[in-house]
């Protein structure tokens, strides 16, 4: 244990799997008060064997996370980790589609801000925001317009917020992640290969060839980054958006 978030509260959206859950794994050994928050039943789960408090909740819903927050009188660091990564092609009639797509933007955008928004009475000068962000919200990949988007959006709530929020001693950053091996990116992988008629291994081996460093990151590798952004070793960074993404996309 480092001690630097001993006796602070952390809420990390979307910490049931991947990402999410590998942050809530790095902060369960920092002393801090630790709130867990998802909309599947698994988190009840996750918490218990971190020793933290479960939230079974929607983001997108405005009263069950306004409801969450009357048990959470204080906010020192709040991850917007919680995100929906699907296909959704333009050229397409399909109502699906188009649900997907307000699905989505929803989640990622509208539910970032729901629970930003009510962090925000709760945080002290010193308190820090962290959004997952994508390298795809600084390039593009065909047919996940409403995802690309998204996260473009991210990064610019990311500058906005800081901006916003400097006056107040809070600081808000973004991190990038590029390809991690987790439940939606391997999903995504999958949906990918088959638009380009090609499999899987061969699709992932021409994305990892297109990387400095070589190899696929696990969720664990992520979390060094998000502690050290929610330290006070961050202490004169807001407004950024770190690429994690073995130099696979240059900025």
């Amino acid at each position: 244990m480092t001690k630097l978030f001993d006796g602070k509260t952390v809420i990390i959206t979307g910490s049931s799997r991947g990402i999410g859950l590998g942050i809530a794994e790095s902060f369960a050994g920092e002393g801090v008060q630790l709130h867990l928050v998802a909309d599947d039943e698994v988190i009840f789960e996750r918490a218990k064997r971190l020793g933290a408090t479960p939230h079974h909740v929607d983001i997108t819903d405005r009263r069950a996370v306004a409801d969450m927050f009357e048990g959470v009188p204080r906010v020192d660091v709040l991850i917007n980790n919680a995100g929906f990564e699907r296909m959704t092609p333009l050229v397409t009639d399909s109502e699906h589609v188009e649900d997907t797509f307000r699905r989505v933007v929803e989640v990622n955008v509208m539910g970032t801000s729901n629970v930003t928004r009510r962090s925000i009475s709760r945080m002290r000068p010193g308190g820090v925001i962290i959004n997952t962000a994508s390298i795809w919200g600084r390039v593009a990949e065909a047919q996940f317009d409403a995802y690309v988007a998204s996260k473009h959006a991210i990064i610019g709530l990311t500058k906005t917020w800081a901006k916003e929020l400097g006056p107040m001693g809070i600081r808000v950053n973004a991190v990038c992640p590029g390809w991690v091996r987790t439940e939606a990116s391997m999903r995504s992988l999958g949906l990918m290969a088959a638009a380009r008629e090609t499999d899987e291994d061969s699709l992932l081996k021409d994305i990892v060839a297109g990387q400095a460093l070589s190899g696929l990151m696990e969720p664990a590798d992520m979390s060094e980054t998000y502690l050290f952004l929610a330290s006070d070793r961050a202490k004169n960074i807001t407004g950024q958006s770190l690429a994690v993404d073995r130099g696979e996309v240059p900025w």
